[in-house]
């Protein structure tokens, strides 16, 4: 007796919870304008894949996102697309991202720059949180930097370490912006 009761209690109790999320559903409104933009923006930034080897950046049009940037693994370009066109407003995604190639020289010479630059006591403060704000691009040796820093003495400091670290084909593109403390924006 008592279990036909728990039994029914229990049915009860999960009619009662499908009624309320389908509820809650049907009284949700899509994200629009700067909430859309701060919805994408945060779904690249958990992307437990992200690194800062990676850099994602996109553009929002009346719900129309496109992806920019490079990745490292071809898996990280449908993942992105896959996360973002399931952010509530998203109407569709172009997926403009750019798989950079797999070679060992590339992650080794990643490494070398992460190293230089992190490893300075001026810049290893970038190097905090699961993200670091300065991104290291390597593209069959071509050394690209992005990202954003306090000040444009760390910039500096930046791109001569990387130039420094040595095996780049070519001069270091330094494209990290400088924020002000209110505005900086660690992607």
């Amino acid at each position: 007796m008592t279990l036909r009761i728990l039994g029914s209690s229990l049915v009860a109790a999960a009619l009662l919870s499908l009624t309320a999320a389908a509820a809650d559903k049907a009284n949700f409104t899509p994200k629009t304008g700067d909430d859309l933009v701060k919805a994408v923006r945060h779904e690249i930034l958990v992307y437990p894949h992200y690194t800062l080897w990676d850099d994602v950046s996109f553009r929002v049009d009346n719900g129309n996102v496109t992806l920019l940037g490079d990745v490292t693994q071809p898996y990280k370009k449908s993942d992105l697309q896959n996360i973002v066109k399931h952010v509530p407003g998203v109407e569709t995604v172009t997926n403009q991202l750019n798989v950079l190639p797999l070679s060992s020289n590339d992650d080794r010479l990643r490494i070398q720059v992460a190293r230089a630059i992190f490893r300075d006591p001026a810049l290893n403060r970038y190097a905090m949180g699961a993200i670091p704000s300065i991104h290291i691009i390597v593209d069959n040796g071509q050394v690209k930097l992005t990202g954003a820093v306090a000040t444009a003495m760390d910039k500096q400091i930046a791109g001569m370490r990387a130039a420094a670290a040595g095996l780049s084909f070519g001069p270091v593109d330094n494209q990290i912006t400088v924020d002000t403390p209110s505005t900086a924006k660690h992607s």
